[in-house]
């Protein structure tokens, strides 16, 4: 099969490596150093199986900025554009998706379309009425950052917004590519399709909140949250996972899929979707009250990536706090070797501090999402809510 991916982020470059060991794949992105990284055989994301993949593995995969080469007669179009929730109009920025459309009809492109960018319910078949020329198929992504690859090759399920044969050929490419067996795949109406992603995502974000709430609780009454957690969780139903305290959700998934299937329930009664949405600023406000009760001078953000093993912090629940701290008048220093390889100096007015044992010394407190060995060293300074280190 010849398959072109529209997007090189997280979902789409994880698919491209997934599919090129048995396919021939062309990736399209519109950024051209991220092109050059891809085919000198280097992952420009931090995710540690593809750039092992790339790096080492034998794939058929071609990235390019030319539009003809890639809308050359594939059997499919992955779309993996970004689609960034606006609070504005309560809506996904879905513009990049129609380009995509927009550009097959220019080509003369005749392929069938698989969407892996999150798109609001009902979004896919408004979309198919509008572009009738390829059938369109909504394929939901359930990845973590900096784990995408090894997600795709060991699915929890594969969903098809589709019961149609290439709905099933496409299936069977990705549940072929994947090293796991017996992978459960689900084929439903495309609008249903749609739901499982926000749903599912949204579920996440509230066992997040749920626990960041018995969190808050605890402290704020000097009891040991480890203890409570590890009660609640020793029932099989609720189970020991996923219940590490922080200081909110963040990332690329969950603030916006939950804000967006808020906005879908706009003629439905709710009261738990709206509680998430709003739970995650509460969390904020807290942990922010928190520091701010300590008195320092100056405040050190001990990395802004939301986990080991990413280089993401877009929306990351730190800068919540970062922002509270700052609009009471409190100096911020911000320690992270992201935005020091790529040359800044500052994050939002607040110094970037390059060496770590400086950061250590002129912070007061220094808050830190998840706890590693490097700050280890100074047990007084930290705040965190890291009870189990782990994501």
């Amino acid at each position: 099969m010849k398959i072109t991916i529209v997007g090189i982020g997280y979902v789409g470059l994880s698919n491209a490596v997934l599919l090129s060991k048995k396919n021939n794949v062309v990736a399209l992105d519109i950024d051209k150093n991220k092109v050059n990284l891809v085919n000198e055989g280097i992952s420009p994301i931090e995710d540690v199986d593809i750039s092992s993949y790339l790096r080492n593995e034998k794939l058929n995969l071609t990235a390019t900025i030319d539009k003809k080469l890639a809308y050359k007669d594939p059997d499919f179009v992955v779309i993996a554009t970004p689609t960034d929730y606006e609070p504005t109009n309560n809506f996904f920025n879905t513009t990049s998706i129609e380009s995509v459309l927009n550009d097959l009809e220019e080509y003369m492109c005749r392929s069938t379309v698989i969407i892996k960018s999150t798109v609001p319910v009902g979004y896919t078949k408004v979309l198919q009425e509008k572009f009738t020329n390829n059938e369109i198929i909504f394929s939901p992504e359930f990845l973590r950052e900096g784990r995408a690859l090894n997600d795709n090759l060991f699915p929890s399920r594969i969903i098809m917004g589709s019961n149609s044969m290439k709905s099933k050929i496409f299936a069977k490419l990705l549940a072929d590519s994947a090293k796991k067996e017996d992978i459960a795949i689900l084929y439903s109406g495309s609008t249903e399709a749609e739901a499982v992603k926000l749903f599912s995502n949204t579920y996440l974000a509230m066992r997040v909140a749920f626990f960041n709430e018995l969190d808050s609780y605890a402290e704020s009454h000097k009891l040991k949250t480890s203890d409570i957690i590890k009660g609640v969780s020793l029932d099989p139903r609720i189970g020991d996972h996923y219940n590490n305290p922080s200081f909110g959700y963040g990332g690329y998934c969950l603030p916006k899929d939950t804000k967006q299937l808020r906005a879908n329930y706009k003629d439905v009664p709710n009261n738990l979707i709206s509680a998430i949405v709003s739970a995650n600023s509460t969390r904020k406000d807290f942990i922010a009250d928190q520091i701010i009760s300590l008195k320092p001078k100056i405040v050190g953000i001990y990395r802004l990536i939301m986990k080991s093993g990413s280089d993401n912090f877009r929306a990351s629940s730190i800068q919540g706090i970062m922002k509270r701290i700052k609009a009471k008048g409190i100096e911020v220093v911000v320690f992270e070797p992201v935005l020091v390889n790529a040359g800044e100096k500052s994050f939002f007015n607040s110094r970037v501090i390059e060496n770590l044992q400086e950061f250590k010394k002129i912070s007061d407190v220094i808050i830190a999402n998840r706890i590693t060995q490097e700050i280890n060293d100074v047990p007084k300074k930290i705040y965190s809510r890291d009870i189990f280190n782990k994501d």
